[in-house]
């Protein structure tokens, strides 16, 4: 099989009710681009019939690759895992509860020919997907985000994003990565823009996420701040390089 240009990844946990809809509206955003393409999902234990559904699919469809994960290990794993499995030159992440429209997909491809990674960001249509309390938590969280790590991304929390496969080639993965990327990415000297794009309401199942889950994120952005503090820093200014030779043989 040829290699993919294009890698979209998708962590997946009880999303039976999405999976074959959020498919079929990736491949209709993807015909028009005529780009090479794979699609890697990583089920994390779930369960309902997400695993059963998504192996009769990855026989159906040969751009579908699917991994399930032994035990529930998280979303940043699901994501990582994918990542890792990726064999595009670029790679998409979106989540699978078709909150993240794959008709903005086009839009993605298209900000790659300026930036290194491309974030959706969700500031300006939050509330048409989400209750309010979602949007204020999610509000709060990204101030207190950005205050802590010095970063300026109007919303990290959203995985919708496209970047260049070597982003993430030198990125340590710890639990709650996925929040951060955009920070990581930039901290490896790459360029980051970001898109608007439409937050949709959850198509089925339920929703994953709490207030919990947005307190937890503290700890995480802790450890995000002190990489970034604790990040080595130098410039070489001039070096001598000896032959092999020369080095092989004492001075005399």
């Amino acid at each position: 099989m040829t290699t993919p240009r294009f890698s979209i990844v998708i962590p997946c946990f009880n999303e039976e009710g999405n999976l074959r809809l959020l498919l079929e509206r990736i491949h209709a955003a993807m015909a028009p681009l005529k780009l090479s393409y794979e699609i890697v999902v990583t089920d994390d234990c779930s369960t309902d019939g997400s695993w059963r559904l998504l192996e009769q699919m990855a026989r159906a469809d040969p751009r579908l690759r699917v991994q399930r994960f032994a035990f529930n290990c998280g979303e940043s794993a699901a994501v990582w895992a994918g990542i890792r499995s990726a064999r595009g030159e670029f790679v998409i992440t979106m989540d699978a509860d078709l909150q993240n429209d794959p008709n903005e997909i086009p839009r993605f491809v298209q900000g790659l020919e300026r930036y290194d990674c491309v974030c959706g960001s969700r500031v300006q249509t939050r509330a048409r997907g989400d209750n309010i309390l979602r949007v204020i938590t999610s509000r709060v969280g990204n101030w207190v985000r950005n205050w802590l790590s010095g970063d300026q991304t109007s919303d990290s929390g959203c995985t919708f994003r496209a970047f260049r496969r070597e982003c993430a080639a030198n990125i340590a993965p710890f639990t709650g990565m996925h929040r951060f990327m955009p920070t990581l990415i930039k901290m490896e000297g790459y360029r980051v823009g970001e898109i608007p794009v439409v937050n949709q309401p959850r198509h089925a199942g339920k929703s994953h996420y709490g207030l919990w889950n947005r307190l937890v994120f503290l700890q995480d952005l802790l450890a995000v701040r002190w990489m970034k503090k604790r990040r080595l820093r130098y410039e070489i200014a001039d070096c001598v390089a000896l032959e092999p030779s020369d080095s092989a043989s004492p001075p005399g």
